[in-house]
């Protein structure tokens, strides 16, 4: 019960608090279950409580959310599917069926604005001609920049890259206009640094690999106040969608909520929401790092992930009401 109340509190905590966030939810449920076993041989009260903290986790810990139909259609205005997909083209080329296989995905959403990340080997396999004077998955408006394509039915406008660098690394985000029926939308996709290392480090090396793993979440978050500080000058309906790598709960996804973003899973969407882990040696989703952010002026109708078969992450596709 403890490590869930810290967990919601979304503050900056020990590294062994934010490395909690990204425990497989087995390892959470298998000592509930047993709690609860062993109970039946104490008292009710006994009962009570393990049946009390296996339902916590169940929950809150493993981020369940259920909001109804429609949870949130704000003011009457224009209706918009966004999807956020993380298309790892790299693992795609290799494959006959990879792009085909990613198509199809898009093609079972209709999104009206598609935002990719890790989309490099595909956008350097196409000739400019095919790529980019054509639609991209039937959306007519494209701009794309290293590993950020952003397609759209709607017209763009003023796209540009902004800095989200580390250290000594350096990483972009794109920023656009999008022009939808009279209304201008500012639209962002960003793909943070991935936690693989510092995982890696810690499952490998235990204690030894601490040090590594709070490197890489001090990267992540590093990214989180410089795009935090830039999205504060955003006078109009924002949008951030992409591969963020952290959980919502986590501190780094609290810095862009802090300027008055929320989640439109959280506000919109059912079930746990996972998009990554399908690919790992474990075989199943149990982390929603692929998040889409909205200000308060956007309506959140209905948010949810799709299929994990195109690749390692599951798109997230969200139903929004925009202000006219």
């Amino acid at each position: 019960m403890l490590l869930t109340v810290a967990q919601q509190l979304g503050t900056v905590g020990p590294w062994w608090l934010e490395l909690s966030r990204y425990v497989p939810y087995p390892a959470l449920l298998l000592p509930s279950f047993v709690a609860l076993v062993a109970s039946l041989r104490l008292g009710w009260l006994w009962v009570l409580a393990s049946l009390a903290a296996l339902a916590l986790v169940a929950t809150v810990t493993m981020g369940w959310v259920w909001r109804s139909a429609d949870a949130e259609p704000g003011p009457p205005g224009t209706a918009v599917r966004l999807m956020t997909y993380n298309i790892k083209a790299y693992k795609a080329v290799r494959h006959d069926d990879g792009f085909p296989a990613l198509a199809r995905e898009v093609a079972l959403h209709h999104p009206d604005i598609l935002v990719m990340q890790d989309a490099n080997w595909w956008t350097l396999s196409q000739s400019a001609t095919t790529f980019w004077n054509a639609p991209v998955f039937g959306l007519p408006n494209v701009y794309g920049v290293g590993q950020y394509v952003v397609a759209s039915r709607y017209e763009l406008s003023d796209c540009t890259t902004g800095q989200l660098d580390y250290g000594r690394e350096k990483q972009r985000y794109v920023h656009c206009t999008v022009h939808i029926d009279g209304t201008a939308v500012e639209l962002v996709t960003a793909h943070f640094e991935s936690p693989r290392n510092g995982l890696n480090a810690t499952r490998r090396e235990g204690m030894g690999g601490v040090a590594e793993w709070r490197r890489n979440y001090e990267d992540r978050y590093t990214q989180a106040v410089e795009l935090a500080r830039d999205l504060v000058k955003s006078p109009r309906p924002l949008i951030v969608a992409g591969d963020l790598n952290a959980p919502e709960s986590s501190s780094v996804i609290h810095r862009l909520l802090s300027v008055g973003l929320r989640d439109a899973f959280s506000a919109g969407g059912r079930g746990y929401g996972y998009s990554y882990g399908q690919a790992l040696p474990l075989r199943f989703s149990f982390l929603r790092i692929d998040h889409i952010l909205v200000s308060p002026d956007i309506g959140v109708a209905r948010c949810y992930v799709g299929g994990g078969e195109a690749s390692d992450h599951r798109p997230v596709i969200a139903e929004l009401r925009l202000p006219r």
